[in-house]
C-alpha cells in the first residue's frame, strides 16, 4: 500500500509542484509542455492579477514513501461567487498518478480547505479561473491540444467519478476544415447577405495602436461573454496581463473587428497554434528555443478561434457565422486550414449553430466537475 502523505507547498517549492507534470505525461506523444516561465507569472502572487483582485490559491503535493505522486491546488473565486451569487470553491493544478487512494487523499485535502472557508461545493479542474486553462478533456485524446487548452490522461475520469464527482458542464471543441467549409456555396452567400444587410466592416487589428484596440477588445469581451455559465470578467490588469503574453504570437489577420457605422459589433481573436512548436521546447523558451517561434510558424496547421463574440444587440443575426467564415479564409492565406473554435459551452445554442454552420463537428469535449460539500 505506502505510506501517502499530502503537505502544502510555499512559494519557494513552486518550481517542484510545476515539474512533477513532467513525470505523469513522460511517455506521452500527445502531451504539450506548458512554458515552465509562464506557469510560474500564474502561481505568482506578485505577477498574477488574480490575486490582488479576487483570488487565493494553496497548493499541494502527495508523497507515497517519500516520492511525489500528485498534486493539487485549493481555490478562492471571489469574483465568481460575486457575479454568479453562487458560494463555490474550485480546485485545479491536478496532476496524479493512476491511484485512487492517491487521488482522494488530494480531493479530501481541497475539500477541507475549502470547508474552512465555508464553500458549499467543490469544481473544477480550473487553472485558475474560466479564462485559463479549463475543465477536463473527456473525449480526443489521441491528438495533442491546441494552444492554451488543457489536457490529461484518460483515467483522470475514472479518478473524478471515483471520489464521487458529477458533471457541472461540458464543453465543445469543434474542428472546423477549410476544405469542408469551401465546399458548401451556401456559407458563402448567407456571408456575404449578412455582411451587406447590416453594413458590417470588417478591419484586422491595429499593431500600431494597440492599446486602443485592447480597450475595444475589453469592451466588447465582457459584454458578449457576460451571460454565459461561469464567466468571470477579466479586468483591466488581467487582460492587459494576457495581451502582453499573447501579443508576440499575433498574426494581425487573425484578430479583426465588425463594425457598423464605424462602430465595433463584433472580434476574433484567433491564434496560431504554437502548441505544435512549443511541443519541442520541453518548457523552455531560453537560451535559444524562442528562436523556433520565428523560424518555425510559417510550418504551423492549425490556428484556435480563442474568442469570437458579437455584442448582443447584434445577436442571431447570422453575424457569427460570418466572423467564422472570414476568420477560416484569412488563416487560409497563410497556409492554416484547420482551425479549433473553443471552447463552447454545449448549452450555447448560437455558438453551437455558428461552428456548425461551417461544417465543423465537435472532436473534443470537456468537463467541469463538481461535488457538494
Amino acid at each position: 500500500m505506502g505510506n501517502i502523505t499530502v503537505e502544502k507547498i510555499n512559494e519557494s517549492e513552486i518550481k517542484k509542484f510545476l515539474k512533477f507534470a513532467f513525470k505523469i505525461y513522460k511517455n506521452d506523444p500527445h502531451w504539450v509542455p506548458p512554458l515552465f516561465m509562464d506557469k510560474l507569472k500564474i502561481l505568482n502572487k506578485n505577477k498574477n492579477p488574480f490575486f490582488k483582485e479576487s483570488g487565493e490559491i494553496e497548493m499541494f503535493m502527495a508523497f507515497k514513501d517519500g516520492e511525489a505522486v500528485g498534486r493539487i491546488a485549493a481555490i478562492r473565486n471571489d469574483l465568481h461567487n460575486k457575479i454568479h451569487n453562487e458560494n463555490v470553491g474550485f480546485f485545479g493544478f491536478f496532476e496524479c498518478i493512476n491511484d485512487q487512494e492517491v487521488a482522494d487523499k488530494l480531493f479530501d485535502k481541497v475539500k477541507n480547505w475549502l470547508k474552512k472557508h465555508n464553500f458549499d461545493a467543490m469544481r473544477g479542474p480550473t487553472n485558475p479561473t474560466s479564462n485559463d486553462e479549463y475543465g477536463a478533456l473527456i473525449e480526443g485524446f489521441d491528438d495533442s491540444p491546441r494552444l492554451l487548452m488543457s489536457y490529461n490522461p484518460k483515467y483522470y475520469l475514472e479518478l473524478f467519478d471515483g471520489y464521487g464527482f458529477k458533471k457541472a458542464k461540458d464543453l465543445y471543441a469543434y474542428d472546423i476544415q477549410n476544405k469542408e467549409m469551401s465546399k458548401n456555396e451556401k456559407i458563402k452567400r448567407v456571408s456575404e447577405i449578412v455582411k451587406t444587410r447590416y453594413g458590417i466592416n470588417i478591419r484586422p487589428v491595429n499593431m500600431k495602436n494597440f492599446q486602443d484596440e485592447l480597450e475595444i477588445f475589453k469592451i466588447i469581451y465582457n459584454k458578449t461573454w457576460a451571460a454565459n455559465w461561469g464567466f468571470i470578467p477579466m479586468s483591466d490588469a488581467e487582460i492587459d496581463a494576457a495581451a502582453k503574453d499573447l501579443k508576440p504570437l499575433i498574426n494581425p489577420d487573425l484578430v479583426f473587428f465588425a463594425e457598423v457605422n464605424n462602430e465595433p459589433i463584433g472580434v476574433v481573436l484567433a491564434m496560431p497554434d504554437y502548441n505544435e512548436i512549443f511541443k519541442t521546447m520541453k518548457g523552455r523558451l531560453f537560451p535559444f528555443q524562442f528562436l523556433k517561434l520565428y523560424t518555425q510558424k510559417k510550418k504551423i496547421t492549425w490556428a484556435r478561434v480563442i474568442a469570437l463574440g458579437v455584442i448582443p444587440e447584434y445577436q442571431k443575426k447570422g453575424i457569427d457565422g460570418l466572423l467564422y467564415y472570414e476568420c477560416l479564409l484569412r488563416a487560409a492565406k497563410h497556409g492554416i486550414m484547420q482551425g479549433e473554435a473553443s471552447w463552447i459551452l454545449e448549452d450555447n445554442t448560437m455558438m453551437n449553430r455558428g461552428a456548425e454552420t461551417m461544417n465543423g463537428r465537435i472532436y473534443k469535449k470537456y468537463r467541469i466537475y463538481e461535488k457538494a460539500l
